[in-house]
């Protein structure tokens, strides 16, 4: 929706300060969901179209998994909510449930940006085959499971870039409305893009991993250095994947913004 239309008291709310706690908060869901995935091996015939055999569906089970999952969440109100996208918009039921009142703040902009075809191609392509050994348990329902809670997890947290590059317009709208105008890209990339803060967060991030996924032992010799997920591999997730993307959705808000 448009500025003009958003109540003031909701605009009032939304602070840099805020959304930075949220993406922190978002920090803890997306690690301990890579912790609970990585219980399991790569179990390929999860992904595997030839080996899912479901009456009337012809993909894999991990893609069944996420449908089914997708519309009965659909049903029930979830991607209502401007934080929560869908993997398969295209067949994402409507809500039946009355709808909440969510705080009128993104422009409508918001609406028609999804990258979670980027994200599933991450997750799967590049991200998966750091986060779990090789091997086959059979337990491909709850892998997939596992698979969609950490792709949902991910997904959030990249599209709240848009409500990232909200509040920054809202701070600083003389120092982005050129360059909207003008349609650069680069010159608002450059403008969102602090290197600094960024290596804070690949810092914390791998701390995080750290604290949440050490083997603990009672004797603690023998926890010492064990970790469930590498660290380093959920501050390369936010390098190389995450953060790129959030820019990529904040680029892409403000490119509309003024629309």
């Amino acid at each position: 929706m448009a500025e003009t239309e958003a109540s003031s008291d909701s605009a009032a709310g939304m602070t840099l300060d805020a959304v930075r706690d949220a993406l922190v908060r978002q920090e803890d869901t997306i690690i301990f969901y890579l912790i609970e995935r990585a219980k399991f091996p790569i179990n390929s015939p999860t992904y595997d179209e030839s080996r899912a055999s479901i009456l009337g569906f012809g993909g894999s089970l991990v893609q069944f998994i996420v449908k089914e999952t997708e519309a009965a969440q659909a049903k029930a109100g979830r991607f209502q909510n401007p934080e929560e996208h869908p993997f398969f918009p295209d067949v994402t039921p409507p809500s039946l449930v009355p709808p909440y009142d969510y705080p009128l703040v993104l422009h409508r902009a918001a609406d028609f940006i999804n990258v979670n075809d980027q994200i599933w191609d991450m997750y799967f392509k590049e991200l998966l085959p750091l986060l779990t050994e090789p091997g086959d348990d059979g337990n491909y329902a709850s892998t997939a499971s596992s698979d969609l809670n950490c792709l949902q997890a991910i997904s959030r947290r990249i599209h709240y870039g848009n409500f990232v590059a909200e509040v920054k317009f809202r701070d600083a709208p003389q120092d982005y409305e050129p360059a909207i105008r003008a349609q650069d890209r680069d010159a608002l990339m450059k403008l969102l893009t602090f290197e600094a803060v960024e290596e804070m967060v690949k810092k914390r991030v791998e701390k995080k991993a750290k604290i949440f996924s050490q083997e603990v032992t009672l004797n603690s010799t023998e926890s010492k250095g064990k970790y469930k997920i590498n660290p380093s591999m959920v501050s390369r997730l936010y390098g190389e994947w995450i953060m790129p993307l959030t820019k990529h959705v904040e680029v892409e808000y403000l490119l509309r913004r003024l629309d």
